[in-house]
């Protein structure tokens, strides 16, 4: 069995296939190499070495980082906001920082829907990207929207800016963050 960390789930495969929540993980500690926990009323011992047991048993019972953590916001970041924000989480981890133009940013959030959208937002940010200031565009998720996860790559990939990062926003929406593609320096 093969067992990995895929926060926020811990992932079996092989003869036991499991996708467990670490939030459904009771009385979650690590001795002597195993790691113990509960989920559903039933005991779980997964045999590791000491250092993972102890370093797994920490990040199940941490509580998650808030979106503003994921997507690299503080109360420091000035963010420049492209397009309409119509997500709650979205709205909370922007206010996270501070909202600012566009020559005095630090990131910039773009929520997007369509490749059209997504064009106009890589045009409106051109000058920063190519300043290095990086870029998430938010769109939403799953199959049967007019943007997938492929569109957004291929057209920050051709903008000259590679992507870095996916974080989920919401139920409903996702993101990814692109950054300017370094340039190797003279041999």
């Amino acid at each position: 069995m093969k067992a990995t960390l895929e926060p926020p789930e811990l992932i079996l495969r092989g003869e036991i296939r499991k996708r467990i929540p670490f939030s459904r993980m009771k009385s979650v500690r690590a001795e002597s190499g195993a790691l113990r926990f509960i989920v559903d009323e039933t005991a779980v011992l997964l045999w590791l070495d000491s250092k993972t047991a102890e370093s797994w048993a920490k990040k199940f019972v941490a509580p998650p980082p808030s979106l503003a953590k994921k997507m690299g916001i503080a109360a420091a970041t000035r963010i420049r906001v492209i397009g309409t924000v119509d997500d709650e989480a979205l709205r909370g981890a922007i206010a996270e920082g501070t909202e600012a133009g566009s020559r005095d940013s630090d990131l910039i959030i773009a929520r997007v829907n369509t490749p059209a959208e997504l064009s106009r937002a890589l045009r409106s940010a051109a000058t920063q990207l190519a300043q290095g200031v990086p870029i998430w565009f938010v769109y939403r998720k799953g199959p049967g929207h007019p943007l997938s996860e492929n569109d957004v790559r291929s057209a920050g990939i051709a903008a000259g800016i590679v992507d870095t990062k996916i974080a989920s926003v919401s139920s409903s929406l996702t993101a990814l963050r692109f950054v300017k593609r370094r340039t190797s320096g003279p041999d």
